[in-house]
């Protein structure tokens, strides 16, 4: 992301209905220039909808967005000056992939010459030179998805929108094409939206990550931020493996939070807000949060909280682990090690152990 903070596009006040059903409600959002804004969230939750009123596919029901400063609500498609990739990459079958990728620009009356060097330049950033005379079926799907790619920067838009661009690829070719996309984001500088539901390309891209439900925005912020200290259930359910412990305020001891949980075990949490006694509240823990150990093995440790129980089932997942770890209390918990850590067999008693600053808390009235 640039080091300026002056803003590219401008959500205000943004609601949008089809009949009665309410696809996007009330949504404020400043996103930068140069910055890469991933919009996530499950299916139905707004994020495309969001991206095509931009484009200017769908028309907002109430509110207005501005690109660089001017609101486009009632600015035609092809006048925004946006380059757009979708899920199944809408490459023109009959056209060769110079066809392909000059088609925006003949409309746009850039110079022939001009064309063909732009198209050279785009199709050597996607990595893909010398396949101007083929056609769109003679390459494959991660192939296409690199044309879409140079169809959608050719034109220097001033703001590139992806929607789901990768879904369609498999894990390899998402994790190559995940890395190509960041790359060229950066070296162009492109201002990008990119809306998806996987929270590994969330993380691993974003300048900045906006957390969808139902229509509404529930947080954003730095990936770091909203993961380490998602505001509500759902953004910690979400984004990351975690473990809810319903419980109840009881006191402070220095300058931690003790919560009572309802088998009667006290929490202590480093959340640096303040929570009433008495208050109902959970305890968040990443599974990736939790030290496992053997029980004979289990050194004290006064800034630790710790469970008992035994392993009730152990995935290997190459370099790490998954555990889940069914406590004396009754409660599983999911557990995420490194392999190098050492492995735990099924039936085995082990100590779970997490720091209270790894322990977040939510008030019981968040989503």
């Amino acid at each position: 992301m640039t080091d300026s903070a002056e803003t590219m596009v401008q959500f205000k006040g943004i609601f949008k209905r089809f009949d009665k059903v309410v696809a996007v409600e009330k949504i404020d959002l400043d996103i930068e220039k140069g910055s890469l804004v991933t919009l996530l969230g499950p299916s139905g939750c707004g994020k495309t909808t969001l991206l095509r009123m931009i484009a200017g596919l769908e028309t907002p029901t109430e509110g207005d967005i501005f690109v660089k400063g001017v609101r486009i609500n009632d600015v035609p498609i092809h006048k925004r000056n946006l380059g757009m990739i979708f899920q199944n990459y809408a490459l023109f079958p009959h056209k060769t992939i110079y066809d392909n990728i000059a088609f925006g620009l003949k409309y746009r009356n850039v110079r022939k010459e001009d064309i063909e060097k732009r198209v050279t330049r785009a199709l050597e950033m996607v990595r893909l030179p010398g396949v101007e005379e083929r056609f769109p079926a003679q390459l494959s799907g991660g192939q296409q998805q690199r044309i879409a790619l140079a169809r959608a920067i050719v034109i220097e838009p001033d703001v590139l929108l992806m929607d789901e661009p990768l879904s369609a690829l498999d894990e390899n070719l998402r994790e190559e094409m995940r890395q190509e996309i960041d790359n060229l984001q950066q070296i162009l500088g492109v201002t990008t939206i990119f809306v998806t539901h996987d929270q590994r390309e969330a993380l691993s891209m974003s300048d900045k990550i906006v957390v969808m439900k139902d229509g509404r925005k529930l947080q954003e912020g730095p990936p770091e931020e909203v993961y380490s200290t998602p505001e509500n259930h759902f953004v910690a359910d979400f984004l990351g493996h975690s473990n809810f412990l319903d419980g109840e305020v009881t006191g402070r001891q220095d300058d931690r939070t003790v919560v009572t949980l309802k088998n009667g075990q006290e929490i202590l949490s480093a959340d640096p807000r303040y929570f009433q006694v008495g208050e109902s509240v959970e305890i968040v823990v990443r599974a990736q949060n939790f030290r496992i150990v053997s029980r004979e093995h289990l050194q004290p440790d006064a800034g630790a909280n710790c469970f008992f129980g035994r392993v009730k089932n152990r995935s290997y997942m190459g370099g790490e682990i998954r555990y889940v770890v069914a406590t004396d209390h009754g409660r599983d918990l999911h557990v995420i090690s490194m392999a190098d850590a050492g492995t735990y067999r099924t039936g085995q008693e082990v100590a779970l152990q997490t720091h209270a600053t790894d322990c977040r808390i939510l008030g019981r009235n968040s989503s």
